[in-house]
């Protein structure tokens, strides 16, 4: 027994950090647990399917016989926003001869959602900045959400003030208490709050800056960035060297700045490229004089699963859920097939495609597996990539926590963790008292991502929803009372890390190869929706071009 309970103790500590322990268990104390083994709620692992998945990487699939053979216009492989993106261009050129095809019962990736009797809630992306540059193709996917309502005389979008987030925005558990924003300004120094507000001066003049070609410096989609030479050169060096090299020391603004790097990236100072770190603050609407940026929000009970069920309505009827593709055969010549390969799960047979154009919606690592080309001599850009994972957990709650100092926000950000805290899924539409939902975000950022992986994957439920209430019992000593359930998934490999040297990284400039086209964030290597939606966008003009097809571009810039 005590072996047992070291072990357990062990995985814990290493996924919410030795302090955690000790509020772990004041926490249990309090609500008369003895022990970490026993849980006051119930609860389980939800979400992607890691077995499935991992069937690519025997190769045993590969001998397996067709049943029959079936013929597609384009085959899109994957259906998380790229995918379903390209899904959603192909239906307003009114071309419907395609089919989506996905090993999940569900479709959305990261993005995707869920519900319960108290609300919907997210169970990754949560949220969509305000364009800060025109984007035709998000705001067209926003005025159909009901986002963007109209334009004003300059022909400026109006967004609907229902789902812009709604204050107060996010707070800080800062010094035993909870305080307004993300930085801890109370008790800051003189000089804490100089190179606070140079830093935010710097950002600014970033934010406003064009080159000659009229590019913003730090654009989204990050393709229609400056090319400018000592911008580039960013890329060369640590979001951490270039905090130092420009005199930022204070503790706060390095807190603040990282925190930004784990927020987005999944990363720390140290493993961010300056010109990723520079860019999460820099391609967002400049604020007035020392102000944070001016940016704002759209969100939903839901977070990006709204966006999710939009794209998918386009993709009616044509999506294949449960379905692993696992072979990819470019076309050998011009009128030639793209041969695919696909498990249908719930079957458990095989299903070969022909199809007159592909695309490869899905993450590098999945696509070298899967790709027949790649999967015989692995691209050289594999090497320079890596994958964050991440936990994401639900918690319900039969009524509010006490609160001590700013009340409850949006994003709910603590000082002393390396969670990103959580967001409120009732902020936007629910009253606030009564039941809500905690969506806790633990990136595992301080390790090698394949170590981190393996923890991550070999956690119990019961280590996962120790270590989750570990972290929140530090805010929240009456936690354990109020929670009625928390359910957890393991991203095991989230989004792509911009670690110095991405920019320059060949998997940025993936030209099609014997009609399979390639579509996903991590050609980027930064994971937002915009550069999701734009890889998928623009990979279905390119076959709508190729089959001459007439339309008119929706893909930004």
């Amino acid at each position: 027994m005590e072996a047992l309970r070291l072990s357990r103790r062990d995985a814990i500590a290493s996924l919410a950090g030795l302090p955690a322990l000790s509020a772990l268990a004041a926490a249990l104390s309090a609500c008369g647990k003895k022990d970490i083994r026993g849980l006051p709620f119930d609860g389980r692992i939800v979400g992607p399917d890691v077995a499935r998945g991992h069937l690519l990487r025997t190769g045993d699939l590969l001998s397996r016989p067709a049943v029959r053979t079936e013929r597609v216009g384009t085959a899109i492989v994957g259906a998380g926003i790229s995918g379903l993106s390209a899904a959603w261009r192909f239906a307003r050129a009114l071309d419907t001869d395609f089919r989506v095809y996905d090993l999940e019962e569900a479709a959305g990736g990261t993005a995707i959602s869920g519900a319960n009797d108290v609300s919907a809630f997210p169970w990754g992306a949560h949220y969509v900045p305000v364009p800060a540059s025109p984007n035709r193709a998000l705001e067209a996917v926003l005025e159909e959400a009901g986002a963007l309502i109209g334009r004003d005389a300059s022909g400026a979008p109006e967004w609907a003030e229902e789902m812009l987030c709604r204050e107060p925005e996010e707070r800080l558990f800062f010094g035993y208490t909870w305080r307004p924003g993300l930085y801890p300004r109370d008790g800051a120094s003189h000089d804490d709050l100089v190179q606070l507000a140079r830093f935010q001066r710097e950002m600014n003049v970033l934010a406003a800056r064009k080159d000659s070609k009229g590019r913003r410096a730090f654009a989204i989609p990050t393709r229609l960035s400056s090319d400018d030479a000592d911008l580039a050169a960013l890329d060369r060096i640590t979001m951490a060297e270039w905090m130092r090299t420009r005199g930022y020391t204070s503790p706060r603004l390095l807190w603040l700045a990282e925190y930004g790097c784990r927020d987005d990236f999944g990363t720390n100072l140290e493993g961010t490229s300056a010109w990723a770190g520079v860019h999460y603050h820099a391609s967002r609407l400049p604020g007035e004089d020392d102000d944070e940026d001016a940016s704002e929000f759209l969100t939903w009970p839901e977070g990006n699963g709204r966006l999710v069920a939009l794209l998918a309505k386009s993709a009616a009827g044509r999506l294949s859920a449960s379905s692993l593709v696992f072979d990819v055969v470019p076309a050998p010549k011009p009128g030639a097939p793209v041969r695919l390969r696909v498990l249908d799960a719930a079957r458990n047979e095989v299903v070969a495609v022909e199809a007159r154009h592909a695309i490869l919606a899905l993450p590098k690592f999945a696509a070298a597996r899967v790709f027949a080309p790649w999967r015989a001599a692995p691209p050289a850009f594999l090497a320079d990539m890596s994958w964050a994972p991440w936990l994401v957990a639900n918690l319900t709650l039969a009524a509010r926590p006490e609160e001590k100092g700013f009340p409850l926000a949006w994003d709910n950000v603590l000082h002393d963790s390396r969670s990103l805290g959580y967001v409120v899924a009732t902020h936007q539409s629910g009253p606030e008292h009564g039941p809500t939902v905690f969506t806790y975000y633990q990136p595992f950022t301080d390790e090698a991502p394949a170590a981190a992986r393996a923890k991550l994957l070999g956690a119990s439920w019961e280590d996962l929803a120790s270590a989750v209430l570990a972290d929140l019992s530090k805010a929240h000593r009456d936690l354990p009372d109020l929670i009625t359930r928390l359910d957890v998934v393991r991203w095991g490999h989230a989004m792509a890390r911009p670690t110095p040297g991405f920019l320059s990284n060949s998997v940025r400039h993936l030209a099609p190869s014997g009609g399979v086209h390639f579509a996903h964030a991590d050609s980027a290597s930064l994971p937002l929706f915009e550069e999701a939606q734009d890889a998928g966008v623009r990979a279905a003009e390119a076959i709508l071009a190729a089959r001459g097809v007439r339309f008119a571009s929706l893909a930004a810039g």
